[in-house]
C-alpha cells in the first residue's frame, strides 16, 4: 500500500493533523515490528495502552498513527489521524484497498491443511506470477486486514488464509477479502467447543462463499458429505470437488511414498502423475485443490509438475528431519485434530522408509467434552501398527496411554503428562533404521523432543 495520509483520512471518513505530504506505505498494530512509512494502529486493551506507544513508533519510523478520538492529550507536533475504534479502522482501510487492487485473491480454509494448501498454492504459481500469500498465522479479524494492506499494487495473485473460532468469522474475512477462489480442505473436529458439531463446524467453513466473486469457483473436500449437502443448497455456485472419490472432479488414484517425497496420479480434470517434496496422504489430498486451482488459471501440467518439485511448505507440517543419530524424525507438530492425527498415524503404518518406527504424540486442544473418546479412539488404529514404541506427552494422553495399557503388552508404551526428559530418554538410543513421528497440537511443542 502507497497511499497519501490525507487519502486514506478520506477512506475513514477522519479528520486529522499534520497530514500534509505524508506518504504511507504500510501498517502495522506493533510498535515493536514497525517499518519505515507505516501507519501505527494502538489499540487500548485492559493491560496496556498502544497510544503510549506511538511517539515511539514514529521515532521507529513510522510515518503517521491512529488515534481514538476519546484518548486524551495526543501529541501536537504528530501526523495523526482520530477514528472511533481502531480495529474497525484497520478493517475499513483494508476493505478500501481491496477495492483498489487488481489482483485475483485466493481464500483457504478448512479445519485442517490451510497453511499447507497456502504453501504449496504460492509455490505452484510463484514462478509464474507476482504472488503474495498470508504470513505466519495472520488469518483472522486483525491479520487479514494487514496482510490485504501489506499486498503491492503490482501483486498478481494474494493467497489468503482465513481461520476461525466461531460462526460469522469466516463470512466477514471472506467478504472483506472478495476473492476470485475459495479452498475448504476438509472438516475435521477442532473448534468443536464453539461449534457443537462437525455439520457446525462445516457450516462456519463454508461461509468462505460468501464474499466469493460472480464468476468465482469454490474447491471442496469431496469425500465430505456435509460439504456436499451444503453444496447441494448452492446450485448458483460454480464448485468443483477433490478427493479420494471416484466420483470426484478430480480423483486421487495412486500414492506412493518416495525418498524425496510423495508421488500420486490423479484423474478427472486433469490426468497424470506428480510429486511432492513432503510426505502423507492428507498432503497429498490438499495438493490436488492446487493442482485445480493451477489448472484454473492456465497453467499448463508440466509447468505445474515442474513448480510441484520445488515447493517448501512452513515447517512443522509432514516435515522430514534427520537427527545426529541419523534417526528420520517426520515433525507434524504444528497442530493436531484426530482427523490428521489419523491421517498421520496411517502414513507411519504404510511407509518404507524405515524399517523401525516411533510415534509421539501429544495432547490434541480444543475438542471440547467429546476429547477423551477423541483420545481413546486412537487406540484402535495405534494396535493394528507396526511399531517399535508409543511414547504420549500431557494430561489428556493419560487416556490413550490407559485405553493402550490393556491391549498392548508387547511393545513399549510410555507417557508423561509435563516432562519431555522420561521420552526423549527412550529416544536416545535410536540410529538409522528408526522412524519417528511426532505429532500434536501446538500447545504441546513436540519439536522439544528431538535429539
Amino acid at each position: 500500500m502507497k497511499r497519501q495520509l490525507t487519502e486514506i483520512a478520506q477512506w475513514l471518513h477522519a479528520e486529522g493533523q499534520n497530514m500534509e505530504n505524508v506518504m504511507i506505505t504500510g501498517a502495522s498494530i506493533d510498535s515493536r515490528a514497525i517499518q519505515i512509512g507505516d501507519l501505527f494502529i494502538p489499540f487500548r486493551g485492559e493491560k496496556a495502552n498502544g497510544h503510549q506507544f506511538v511517539e515511539q513508533a514514529i521515532e521507529q519510523g513510522a510515518a503517521a498513527s491512529l488515534w481514538l478520538e476519546d484518548e486524551p492529550n495526543p501529541p501536537q507536533h504528530l501526523p495523526l489521524l482520530f477514528v472511533k475504534d481502531s480495529e474497525l479502522a484497520l478493517q475499513q482501510m483494508a476493505r478500501q484497498y481491496r477495492d483498489e487492487l487488481s489482483c485475483k485473491v485466493i481464500g483457504i480454509t478448512g479445519s485442517n491443511g490451510k497453511t499447507s494448501t497456502k504453501d504449496l498454492v504460492s509455490g505452484v504459481l510463484s514462478p509464474y506470477f507476482n504472488v503474495r500469500k498470508t504470513e505466519g498465522n495472520f488469518n483472522n479479524e486483525l491479520g487479514l486486514p494487514l496482510t490485504i494492506l501489506s499486498l503491492e499494487e503490482e501483486t498478481e495473485f494474494a493467497i489468503l488464509e482465513m481461520g476461525m473460532s466461531g460462526f460469522g468469522e469466516i463470512s466477514f474475512l471472506s467478504t472483506l477479502a472478495k476473492p476470485d477462489y475459495v479452498v475448504i480442505t476438509n472438516i475435521g473436529e477442532a473448534h468443536m467447543r464453539d461449534l457443537g458439531s462437525r455439520a457446525g463446524i462445516a457450516k462456519a467453513k463454508f461461509e468462505i462463499i460468501d464474499g466469493l466473486a460472480n464468476n468465482g469457483k469454490l474447491f471442496y473436500d469431496g469425500d465430505e458429505p456435509l460439504l456436499k449437502e451444503l453444496v447441494k443448497k448452492q446450485p448458483s455456485v460454480n464448485c468443483v470437488s477433490f478427493g479420494n472419490d471416484k466420483n470426484a472432479d478430480l480423483s486421487l488414484t495412486a500414492i506412493a511414498s518416495r525418498d524425496k517425497g510423495s508421488q500420486f496420479a490423479v484423474s478427472g480434470i486433469i490426468n497424470g502423475q506428480f510429486t511432492i517434496p513432503v510426505y502423507g496422504a492428507h498432503q497429498v489430498k490438499n495438493t490436488l485443490a492446487v493442482l485445480l486451482i493451477a489448472h484454473e488459471i492456465g497453467l499448463t501440467e508440466d509447468a505445474i509438475r515442474q513448480a510441484l518439485l520445488n515447493t517448501k511448505l512452513t515447517d512443522m507440517r509432514m516435515q522430514p528431519i534427520v537427527v545426529g543419530n541419523g534417526a528420520l524424525y517426520i515433525n507434524d507438530a504444528y497442530n493436531a485434530a484426530p482427523s490428521s492425527m489419523r491421517a498421520a498415524l496411517q502414513f507411519i503404518r504404510e511407509t518404507q522408509l524405515r524399517p523401525k518406527k516411533w510415534i509421539v504424540l501429544g495432547d490434541m486442544l480444543e475438542l471440547g467434552d467429546d476429547e477423551q473418546r477423541y483420545h481413546e479412539e486412537l487406540a484402535v488404529q495405534i494396535e493394528q501398527m507396526d511399531l517399535q514404541g508409543i511414547l504420549l506427552y500431557g494430561p489428556r494422553m493419560k487416556w490413550l496411554y490407559d485405553k493402550l495399557q490393556n491391549t498392548l503388552s508387547d511393545r513399549k508404551v510410555v507417557w508423561s503428562e509435563n516432562d519431555y526428559a522420561p521420552l526423549r530418554h527412550e529416544l536416545a538410543g535410536l540410529g538409522s533404521e528408526s522412524l519417528v513421528l511426532l505429532k500434536g497440537s501446538r500447545g504441546m511443542a513436540l519439536e522439544n523432543m528431538m535429539l
